[in-house]
């Protein structure tokens, strides 16, 4: 039985679930590291390995469109992402970015982890 193997929620509705986790994956695009809990970090990874597996095929129109499917608020983004860092996983098969556990949040003890790309 395959229960219970789809995504996490995180406690928001489906297309304010989607806007936040497109703007995280936008935050580590930009600036290569991303700093929230660790059950938000996990659902940005699977979402973020995915990308840039569309992104590393290359600078066509067609990869263009995909990723700016994906992405579509930020096209400085897509293109820092097709241009620079897919380019550097053309040769490996997965595990684009590392989960870096931080510990507990003092206010409500949320575990913490850190995405960075590998």
């Amino acid at each position: 039985m395959n229960h219970q193997v789809g995504r996490k929620k995180l406690n928001m509705k489906g297309p304010h679930r989607r806007a936040v986790l497109r703007n995280q994956v936008i935050h580590l695009i930009k600036f290569g590291i991303l700093q929230t809990t660790k059950v938000r970090i996990k659902e940005v990874q699977k979402m973020a390995e995915k990308i840039v597996t569309i992104a590393r095929r290359g600078d066509d129109f067609n990869t263009i469109r995909r990723v700016k499917q994906e992405l579509p608020y930020d096209f400085d983004a897509v293109t820092k992402l097709i241009k620079e860092i897919a380019p550097k996983y053309v040769n490996r098969q997965g595990g684009y970015t590392r989960v870096i556990p931080l510990g507990q949040r003092v206010s409500d003890t949320a575990t913490i982890a850190r995405l960075e790309w590998v």
